[in-house]
């Protein structure tokens, strides 16, 4: 099953996205954005971008955790990962943005 993304609003009003992989589970998230249109926006720049080694930004965290960022050409972060234990984790991680950030299947979370 190929992957997707999801646009939710928060309680303050604004939209953020996530990129599942086939399975369900949580491979990319956004930060926040003021407009619907910004967010999807920010799916286009993750599908434009989620093929170039040179876009992720490979980071260990305080606590000794592994994540990772996706930027823009213009070196701005798209979205960030979830933590993982290990370096090779984080690196399949990446695979599966690799993977499923071309996915073209959108969808709304009320």
């Amino acid at each position: 099953m190929a992957g997707w993304y999801e646009v939710s609003e928060s309680a303050k009003g604004q939209f953020r996205f996530v990129l599942k992989a086939g399975n369900g589970e949580i491979i990319l998230t956004s930060e926040l954005y003021k407009t619907k249109a910004s967010a999807l926006n920010g799916i286009a720049s993750v599908r434009t971008n989620c093929a170039s080694d040179e876009r992720y930004e490979k980071k260990e965290a305080e606590n000794g955790k592994f994540y990772f960022n996706l930027k823009a050409a213009n070196h701005e972060v798209i979205g960030t990962s979830q933590m993982y234990a290990s370096k090779g984790s984080r690196d399949d991680g990446i695979a599966s943005v690799k993977a499923n950030g071309a996915a073209t299947t959108t969808k709304e979370v009320v």
